[in-house]
């Protein structure tokens, strides 16, 4: 069988979506000829652990470990929480934001380059050199975020006669927060630098969106393959609902993702209507910032919402496959539109109706519109989200509330593993 080197910051017992798509990956690839070997941190600084996902891991799998240096465990010396919540992409908005938080976000955005990752690139460097001459590796895979980890490649690639991948699961300087970082003009210009120098010296680069093979086709003439996030379950219809009408979003609610027309639609419908007074819900799983939540309390939605904080992947499946309607949540930001969240394809898999509210453009409306798995709303078409609401409400009293989605298949996890070896392993 072939044998496929995989460096990743993101293993288990890490949670979050950074480790999803390259352990399903890994866990299929023998299906399809192929022997991956994982290389990750030994000591890594995960701000959440999952170790739920160990259990997909198999014990034959060859994993490579070494030691990592990251600042952030300094800098809890100082301020764990601050750190944490940097850590995690939790950037207040730059008018709330402490001396402290400035301070910690010139310092990450200034001198670690591309990110606080970057102390791990030369021993890993050294240690993988002397493994790929002695175990005659001739295909490595690089996966970014953190992008230092493209760095390593970038040098193997340099220094050995293999295929180097470049795995790209969102952007490098059109990232989300990368703005916020507050950059030097140097720091900027090295961070274009980097990524250009991975762009052109990649063999093949991997993506996750249409949106960012054309912002990439930009930048490189190198090959782009689109290979989007998945699932890694079975589909079912048969699921056993909330009794109340609950709008349930998954995941992180960073400052950005704070849909004021969704709070103000939901509290008129609370105001106007008695019925839907009685029976709501906005259940909220997962990291929610203070300023998402101190505008959830201005409009009187305080009676009405469950926090419940972040839960193992199994866990939130549960909860998202007994939702009445799954809420997606994106950034009105042109960085935005690179972007579909992971949990999108699980969202269509757990066969609810899906409101989805993002920027103009996005791959996220397309998807929902070819799978018929819900709707996508901008931040300016308040009056249509709230009819939609209403409709789903109605449907839901009349116990018809349901999405008859289509051509699924195609992402799951497995079908989506065998497409990565026929474009670029074999």
């Amino acid at each position: 069988m072939k044998k496929v080197l995989i460096i990743t910051y993101y293993w288990p017992p890490s949670g979050g979506p950074g480790v999803q798509r390259w352990l399903k990956f890994v866990k299929y690839l023998p299906d399809f000829g192929i022997t991956p070997i994982v290389y990750c941190p030994e000591n890594p600084n995960y701000p959440i652990k999952d170790v739920s996902l160990v259990s997909d891991v198999s014990p034959d799998l060859t994993v490579l470990k070494t030691p990592i240096r990251e600042p952030y465990k300094w800098a809890q010396l100082f301020s764990r929480s601050k750190t944490t919540d940097l850590s995690k992409g939790l950037i207040s908005n730059s008018k709330k934001q402490s001396i402290l938080e400035r301070l910690f976000l010139f310092i990450r955005g200034n001198f670690f380059i591309p990110d606080a990752r970057v102390f791990w690139v030369k021993p890993s460097v050294c240690f993988l050199s002397d493994y790929i001459k002695t175990h005659k590796i001739d295909t490595v895979i690089t996966t970014g975020p953190p992008h230092s980890l493209h760095l390593i490649g970038l040098q193997l690639k340099q220094l050995h006669s293999i295929k180097w991948i470049a795995d790209f699961r969102d952007p490098w300087t059109q990232i989300g927060y990368h703005k916020k970082l507050k950059l030097s003009a140097f720091a900027q210009k090295k961070h274009k630098h980097l990524e250009a120098s991975v762009l052109q010296t990649a063999d093949e680069l991997v993506v996750t969106s249409p949106q960012t093979k054309t912002l990439f086709s930009e930048l490189t003439n190198r090959s782009i393959s689109v290979i989007t996030n998945g699932y890694d379950f079975e589909i079912s219809k048969h699921s056993t609902l909330d009794s109340k009408f609950t709008l349930s979003h998954i995941g992180s609610l960073l400052g950005g993702r704070n849909p004021l027309i969704l709070w103000r639609v939901l509290s008129n419908l609370i105001k106007e209507s008695p019925q839907f007074s009685s029976v709501f819900q906005l259940k909220l799983i997962g990291a929610v910032s203070t300023e998402v939540m101190d505008s959830i309390y201005s409009y009187g939605l305080e009676n009405h919402i469950q926090t419940i904080g972040y839960v193992s992947h199994d866990k939130a499946l549960e909860y998202q496959k007994k939702t009445q309607v799954l809420l997606l949540i994106e950034e009105d930001s042109k960085e935005t539109e690179y972007i579909i969240p992971g949990k999108l394809f699980e969202y269509m898999a757990s066969k609810r109706p899906i409101i989805a509210i993002g920027p103009d453009a996005s791959d996220i409306e397309t998807l929902l519109n070819e799978t018929r798995s819900g709707a996508y709303f901008r931040y300016d078409e308040e009056a249509a989200l709230r009819t939609l609401l209403e409709q789903h409400f109605e449907a839901y009293n009349s116990q018809q509330l349901a999405v008859d989605s289509i051509g699924l298949e195609m992402y799951s996890r497995k079908n989506l593993t065998q497409q990565l070896v026929h474009e670029l392993l074999i």
